[in-house]
């Protein structure tokens, strides 16, 4: 107790004032981290016409939940709602299994292991392009499938390359020559010994896929043409496309009643694309604090030497 007392009267008013500091500058910057998505709720739920107004700065104006059952009546957003959880659930699985064995297998320093990693190294900093990809997609009877939007971005090598120093520095080598003495081969091994080890790095690299995948449009803007097998982030690429050509829209040759109603539908679509800004994060958001702790590990696990 003295001695807390005692720590307590040497620390000097410059300490004070530098801790002080300090949190003041933490709290701003949580504030600019969490606003855009706080002002992407308060407009989704705010009058269009005052959002549009600029009057929506701090607090909702004019609360309204139009914009949400617009939404949900709007068939094509659940469309792409159900196509970006296929997306992002059979694509998770089909890169968990093609990273953690590589990942292993590349951690045990087999013979030609340094041939295998330049290998995979060269893929980070060269590639084939745009025009091949599609060429090699086309090729392989893949466009306008779904199979388009997961097999082609199986393994990320960075992700395989985070598992392999987990294995490296987690699992120590005593234990797998032991397994291997016990008769072990190296599938059992890998199966009933690394696997259930590694729950944690599984964490880190699923949110890495499943996010990667929820949030991605590009390949589904080049290789779809189905609209029936749009992912939602492509619709929501869509509305905010629709969003702008309204506004580039020649009011002078329309009567006042089209005007009206033109400026009424803008408004909407700019109130819906909060609104769908919002539920299109709300997974993420949901599954995040599940594997925080697991997210930072693994965030380290890549600084280390391996």
């Amino acid at each position: 107790m003295i001695k807390a007392k005692r720590e307590k009267v040497r620390r000097s008013t410059f300490d004070r004032v530098f801790d002080a500091v300090n949190v003041a500058l933490l709290v701003i910057v949580i504030l600019i981290i969490l606003y855009p998505l706080y002002f992407t709720v308060i407009a989704s739920i705010s009058d269009p016409y005052e959002l549009m107004g600029g009057n929506v700065i701090l607090l909702p104006k004019g609360f309204t939940m139009e914009p949400y059952t617009n939404i949900f009546k709007n068939e094509e957003i659940w469309i792409g709602y159900a196509n970006s959880i296929l997306y992002a659930g059979v694509g998770t699985i089909y890169a968990l299994a093609l990273t953690m064995p590589a990942a292993y297998v590349m951690s045990r320093n087999i013979k030609g292991h340094n041939l295998f990693m330049a290998y995979f190294m060269f893929t980070m900093y060269f590639g084939g392009g745009l025009i091949p990809t599609y060429v090699l997609i086309k090729n392989l009877g893949m466009l306008d499938t779904r199979a388009a939007m997961i097999l082609p971005s199986g393994l990320s090598v960075y992700n395989m390359i985070i598992v392999r120093t987990f294995y490296k520095s987690n699992i120590p080598n005593e234990l797998l020559e032991s397994a291997k003495i016990d008769g072990a081969n190296d599938f059992r091994i890998f199966f009933q010994i690394a696997l259930p080890l590694s729950g944690s790095i599984i964490a880190v690299i699923a949110l890495y896929c499943a996010v990667g995948h929820w949030n991605s449009y590009m390949n589904a803007l080049i290789y779809l043409n189905d609209s029936d097998k749009y992912p939602l982030q492509l619709i929501l690429r869509n509305i905010l496309m629709e969003n702008q050509m309204l506004k580039n829209i020649d009011v002078n040759s329309m009567s006042s009643i089209q005007m009206e109603a033109m400026m009424r539908r803008s408004m909407m679509a700019e109130s819906m694309k909060y609104a769908l800004i919002f539920v299109s994060s709300l997974p993420v958001l949901v599954a995040y604090p599940f594997v925080q702790k697991h997210f930072v590990k693994g965030v380290m696990i890549g600084a280390l030497k391996g």
